[in-house]
């Protein structure tokens, strides 16, 4: 059966070929801004080729995407509007949020605090979805092993969409696609408790404000506190067509598309510490995966059998569907590199095996894996990560 496109998506596709030989003007470039303003994914008025090309990628649908995900969407524009509707629970009074939320949870106690830990542990909230729950769940069994009291993380998730950002700010303010029904599971303790840091995944058509509301929020009452965004990692729907094998998913195209990854979320941050005082980090974990691809075609990640699984059918791989799951083992990678991010610290720094003994991954993997994450830190310029001494902490927890 053929599938017919949408005169707009013919539009796309026929006018943004020319954006794979990057020889765009910056005259078409704001053409093509005018007539499709959600391709600006970082909302500063410019179109980037970054942003055209992940935009022409999202009208396309992917060619590996998973079912379900929703990569091209329409957002409200209230979030265009200097305030939110004036109903929203974040202009409410700290009492007043722990009441609603009281009132969703049967009458319990909506206010989750924690003693600030002596040894230098962080208390965090966070939201995300499924790329970022393995690193959510190995995360706190890290810092453990590497002796700090860290408290449980409090976080609000869900599943693709569910789960970014934007969405559970709505959900939570009971603003635009939840009007009149809040559910301030974080904002309750967010305004009534003191908190360190906030961890966030990334989702498609990502754009600054989608954070910004979080941080002048926790800001309000946890002045201190820093902000924490991964960047997740190299997709197959980044690709024009699915690869017949994986001799074509070689190291240096992951570098490519890692730094696909790397410009886009470069200018939400960007645009982030130039308003907020560089208090806002990337968690590198795409980096991480670029370099697994690496490792492993120099043979350096002894049990992994291949890339992704979509493609080379091997159920060891670094992947493990089309839409861009971990395959088995690597939840401590992702692990590892929010540890690295947040604490500042070489993972091979910490004595214990952490996860135990395993046969997979094993402990010779498990290594790999402490490295790769410091490397991924130390490459990237915004994690806020240096170690000029190379001693495995950073310059400035020293």
């Amino acid at each position: 059966m053929t599938r017919f496109l949408p005169a707009f998506v013919i539009f796309i596709l026929a006018n943004f070929a020319t954006l794979a030989s990057a020889q765009v003007s910056e005259a078409q470039l704001a053409k093509w801004l005018k007539r499709f303003p959600s391709a600006d994914a970082n909302g500063d008025g410019k179109l980037s080729i970054a942003e055209a090309l992940e935009f022409q990628k999202q009208m396309r649908g992917g060619r590996g995407g998973g079912k379900g995900v929703k990569k091209s969407f329409g957002v409200n524009p209230g979030w265009q509007e200097e305030r939110f509707p004036e109903h929203a629970v974040c202009y409410k009074s700290p009492a007043e949020i722990a009441k609603i939320y009281s009132r969703q949870i049967g009458g319990r106690d909506a206010i989750v605090s924690y003693e600030k830990p002596a040894d230098g542990s962080l208390r965090i909230v966070g939201t995300g979805h499924s790329f970022m729950a393995p690193g959510y769940k190995t995360f706190p069994v890290i810092a453990k092993a590497a002796g700090l009291k860290q408290p449980p993380l409090l976080t609000h998730t869900g599943g693709g969409m569910t789960g970014s950002s934007r969405y559970k700010w709505e959900e939570e303010n009971g603003i635009f696609q939840f009007d009149g029904k809040p559910t301030p599971k974080l904002l309750a303790s967010i305004a009534n408790s003191q908190w360190d840091a906030m961890m966030w995944g990334p989702y498609y058509q990502d754009r600054p404000e989608y954070y910004s509301c979080w941080i002048d929020f926790c800001l309000k009452y946890n002045p201190d506190m820093k902000f924490y965004l991964s960047d997740a990692w190299p997709q197959l729907d980044q690709l024009d067509k699915m690869p017949k094998s994986e001799q074509e998913l070689t190291p240096e195209l992951y570098v490519r598309l890692g730094k696909e990854k790397f410009d886009l979320y470069s200018e939400i941050i960007k645009d982030l510490n130039k308003k907020y005082d560089n208090r806002i980090f990337i968690m590198p974990t795409s980096e991480a995966m670029v370099l697994c691809v690496k490792y492993l075609s120099e043979g350096k990640l002894p049990g992994i059998q291949g890339v992704h699984s979509a493609v080379g059918k091997k159920e060891r791989s670094l992947w493990r569907d089309k839409l861009g799951h971990l395959g088995p083992g690597l939840e401590r990678l992702e692990g590892y590199v929010f540890y690295a991010t947040i604490y500042g610290r070489n993972p091979e720094l910490i004595e214990s095996d952490v996860f135990g003994r395993t046969k997979f991954p094993s402990p010779e993997l498990d290594i790999q894996f402490r490295k790769i994450a410091w490397q991924a830190v130390l490459n990237n310029p915004h994690s806020g990560i240096t170690d000029a001494n190379q001693n495995g902490i950073s310059d400035d927890r020293e």
